[in-house]
């Protein structure tokens, strides 16, 4: 049993600001996300694209965005379950909650936020015939662990920032990588296009565009694959087949959960707190829904904070909390390690 104060699902940008804000009120923090990794829609659809509405950054890369927010919670030690979906909650006599997620992992909260942005992910499969019965068996939609292709053909498909990444990423890794599209042009960063181009004439990565994987092939394991391109149809032999087309958001189990959904959004407070209609779970981030409601990472920050002042009134009954800005109290980490602004000194001046 995993236990915290409070229990984040999602681990976007808001569900890791979320850590910052809560630490600084000593409530320590546990986050599952489907994804392999944190940073939701930042790090898997769009790492190398820039964000132009973040306050003091004038233009910051989403993939380093994360890679801020990771480094910002860090002395916070939050915990993280991911690829994993939370499945089911019990909310217990005490006003505590127990989750579960997909794969059996129990966490144990006094508080739950929401903070699944559009929902849970799932990626977006070709229609392929039988291509269910190759999964993890050949079929991968995640590169979850990089040494699992470690000297193996692979055939990657798609056209953006993903396809391109994972194809020059691996092409250090695999024996064979080969990377098809069904267009010549690719919609993804520039250097990432030309890198891929640089690549394709050193022979580390077979191009082949404009072309589609039409069939999946093999008895227990996938061995091979069949493309079509410029109308004829041919067969290549490879180790792993890996689509990557985006993710489709779902609300996925928590819809199961009671809540008042609007539109696929969780239906919150947003007068005081964001909690939903069952007092101790909050929505945080694009997943919920009020009126005037705006689905931007500013937004989302926004709520975190003021969702973490809620949990923690609540957990602490008759304690008053004094805001202090971190300028002046400074920042104080589970870990030991503490972050604060020179002192003023007194000094005559000759």
């Amino acid at each position: 049993m995993i236990e915290t104060d409070i229990l984040i699902i999602g681990a976007g940008p808001t569900g890791l600001f979320t850590v910052f804000e809560a630490g600084l009120l000593k409530l320590k923090c546990h986050i599952i996300d489907a994804l392999p990794q944190p940073g939701g829609q930042l790090s898997e659809l769009y790492p190398k694209k820039p964000i132009f509405d973040i306050p003091g950054y004038p233009s910051v890369l989403a993939g380093d965005l994360v890679d801020n927010l990771m480094d910002q919670i860090k002395q916070f030690q939050p915990g993280f379950t991911l690829n994993e979906k939370a499945e089911t909650i019990e909310k217990l006599e005490d006003g505590s909650f127990i989750v579960t997620t997909d794969k059996g992992t129990k966490h144990a909260c006094k508080a739950v936020a929401i903070a699944g942005g559009l929902g849970s992910f799932e990626p977006r499969k070709p229609l392929i015939e039988d291509i269910e019965f190759y999964e993890e068996k050949g079929v991968e939609y995640f590169v979850k662990n990089p040494e699992l292709f470690r000297n193996k053909k692979i055939v990657i498909a798609g056209g953006g920032d993903s396809a391109l990444d994972w194809s020059i990423f691996l092409s250090n890794v695999a024996s064979e990588v080969t990377l098809i599209h069904r267009r010549n042009e690719f919609r993804g960063a520039l250097d990432s296009v030309e890198k891929v181009q640089e690549l394709k004439h050193a022979g580390k990565i077979n191009l082949i565009t404009p072309a589609e994987v039409v069939g999946l092939n093999g008895a227990e394991h996938l061995d091979s694959i069949d493309i079509e391109e410029n109308g004829a149809h041919r067969n290549i032999k490879t180790d792993y087949f890996i689509p990557l087309f985006g993710l489709s958001p779902k609300l996925g189990a928590i819809a199961n959960w009671g809540l008042e959904i609007e539109k696929n959004a969780i239906k919150v407070n947003n007068a005081l707190d964001y909690q939903t209609n069952i007092e101790g779970i909050y929505a945080i981030g694009d997943v919920n829904t009020y009126p005037g409601k705006l689905k931007l990472i500013l937004c989302g920050f926004h709520e975190a904070t003021l969702m973490c002042q809620s949990v923690y009134n609540r957990l602490n009954p008759g304690k008053k909390y004094v805001l202090k800005y971190t300028t002046v109290s400074g920042v104080d980490g589970f870990d030991g390690t503490r972050k604060e602004a020179e002192k003023a000194v007194v000094k005559s001046i000759d």
